[in-house]
């Protein structure tokens, strides 16, 4: 009798295993056509897109141009309010509800923001883009000027010539460059967007995503008033996550996404000699050198590895977590490659990669004046030396706390530091004195790698990509990711379209064009993510 029951049971247990097995089976079979559903719709839309861009490339590229035309200094009120009224007559052409988010002084560049809800959408995501620029250098740019765009057929550096900006019928090869002030950073993206939307809507294919537009004015300018307009429209702001599409792509072409960035805050540092220049043949030797003295104190701040020595520099870095470090593993290397090109042949760091290198808090100094050189040197002593020093911040780093460890050791080389020009009293009673100025800066923020959004938005992206996109924890430049995250809870992270050879803030500031046109397709596939 038992060895009956225990038989059934055997029986029962084996149809039920395998009853569970075609369940599980039905399962996979199930998941794997939602896969395939999804990838062959997104492909759709993908080809649909690009055939859109193909036949509106001339179109694009002009309204591209319009926008660059606009000088866009953060400083220059008058063509930063030309830039903001021209983006949001763009936005309103493509149906979106749009409004200036304005700071109390009228002389504080204007958020532009814009809202595009979809029927039945349960996910929000706002786009950031900055349309400002970094101050430039007119007198060296090449044949060209910083508000008046050329098209190149290659980069400068592969010998590319200027060409007469394509007429409608004529081809555009997609290796030629746009050169003009914020082509780059960060008016291509702009442009995308909007391309993308045109797209979207020439095909009759809805967005499956509320969309909200945030194009700050101030960026390159450290965004000084980003909190005070950020406090005030809270509330309008939130959403599931927040995406700057700032930056470039890996250096090897990849397309890339980033889940974090560094944050900022610079110092300017003036050391002084005598109250005037002096004559190096009559004075020198004896009068002090404030171009020597600067060079000495900046040499003291690192080792010869280009490891920061300033005490506590490297304090409050928090590691990163498992996701992060699994991610760095799989990024690819270009160390060499980038060296080559860049013509040097021993790198900072001490043998860390560069991937290593931008999750690290960083000292650079991005300029020295003193005295003349050139056509202008002069045989002189110079009266002082001034230093500009950006600290690039992971997280961990709080900004000011990094300038009191930079005071702190500017103290221990014998300086005796003021907040402006020191007057007569002062120079008597001190021989080191150093006037520092700084920025508030902003702190680094890193959103979680393993959030379900942040995975549909990289499954987007590499929907629309050839090859495997890189996934960085930290992007090596700086953006205002932290503030935008303390005012309104969301979590941030960035999808970058252009080139990495830009230029972005130096002269002779390029985009590739290919990498407009495939921008167009990623954010696109953003937009109808699912």
């Amino acid at each position: 009798m038992l060895f009956k029951k225990s038989k059934k049971l055997l029986l029962l247990s084996r149809l039920r295993y395998r009853t569970g097995r075609i369940r599980c089976r039905w399962v996979v079979v199930a998941i794997s056509l939602f896969i395939a559903t999804a990838s062959f719709a997104q492909e759709k839309t993908r080809l649909a897109v690009r055939s859109y861009r193909i036949a509106n490339e001339h179109k694009i590229l002009q309204e591209f141009v319009e926008l660059l035309a606009i000088p866009n200094l953060a400083g220059d009120i008058v063509n930063i309010r030309r830039n903001a009224g021209l983006l949001t007559q763009m936005l309103q052409k493509r149906g979106v509800q749009t409004r200036l988010l304005e700071h109390d002084r009228p002389e504080v560049p204007p958020v532009v923001f814009g809202e595009l809800k979809t029927p039945g959408a349960k996910e929000t995501l706002v786009l950031y883009c900055h349309y400002d620029g970094q101050p430039t250098d007119s007198s060296r740019w090449v044949e060209s000027k910083p508000w008046q765009p050329v098209i190149r057929t290659n980069s400068i550096e592969a010998g590319g010539k200027i060409l007469p900006f394509p007429r409608t019928g004529e081809s555009i090869d997609g290796n030629w460059r746009v050169y003009a002030r914020a082509a780059s950073d960060d008016k291509s993206p702009i442009v995308v967007l909007f391309a993308a939307m045109d797209a979207l809507r020439a095909n009759k294919i809805q967005p499956t995503v509320n969309l909200k537009f945030f194009f700050e004015g101030e960026e390159e300018a450290g965004s000084p008033n980003l909190s005070d307009i950020m406090r005030k429209h809270a509330d309008l702001l939130k959403a599931d996550m927040w995406i700057t599409c700032d930056g470039p792509i890996h250096q090897n072409g990849q397309k890339l996404v980033f889940f974090g960035c560094r944050g900022i805050v610079s110092a300017e540092i003036t050391v002084y000699g005598s109250n005037r220049a002096l004559h190096s043949g009559h004075y020198g030797n004896w009068a002090p050198n404030p171009a020597m003295m600067l060079s000495e104190l900046v040499a003291s701040m690192k080792d010869e590895n280009g490891r920061v020595v300033v005490d506590g520099f490297y304090n409050d870095v928090e590691p990163l977590g498992e996701f992060e470090n699994q991610a760095l593993a799989e990024s690819p290397v270009y160390d060499q490659t980038l060296m080559r090109e860049l013509g040097f042949t021993k790198p900072e760091g001490g043998g860390k990669s560069l991937n290593e290198q931008i999750n690290l808090p960083s000292l650079n100094v991005s300029g020295l004046l003193s005295g003349y050189v050139g056509a202008q040197s002069r045989t002189l002593v110079p009266a002082t030396a001034t230093a500009r020093i950006d600290m690039r911040l992971v997280k961990g780093n709080d900004p000011q706390r990094q300038v009191e460890r930079l005071k702190e050791h500017i103290r221990k080389q014998g300086y005796f530091i003021v907040d402006k020009d020191p007057d007569q009293e002062t120079r008597a009673r001190y021989s080191l004195i150093s006037k520092i100025t700084t920025s508030d800066g902003y702190k680094a923020f890193r959103t979680p790698m393993n959030l379900p959004i942040a995975q549909k938005i990289v499954a987007a992206v590499q929907s629309a990509s050839d090859g495997k996109v890189v996934r960085m924890p930290t992007l090596g430049g700086s953006g205002p990711l932290s503030i935008f995250a303390e005012f309104t809870g969301s979590p941030q992270m960035g999808v970058p379209i252009v080139n990495y050879d830009n230029n972005q803030h130096s002269e002779n500031e390029n985009v590739r064009i290919q990498n407009l046109w495939d921008g167009i397709e990623i954010y696109a596939s953003i937009m109808t993510m699912k």
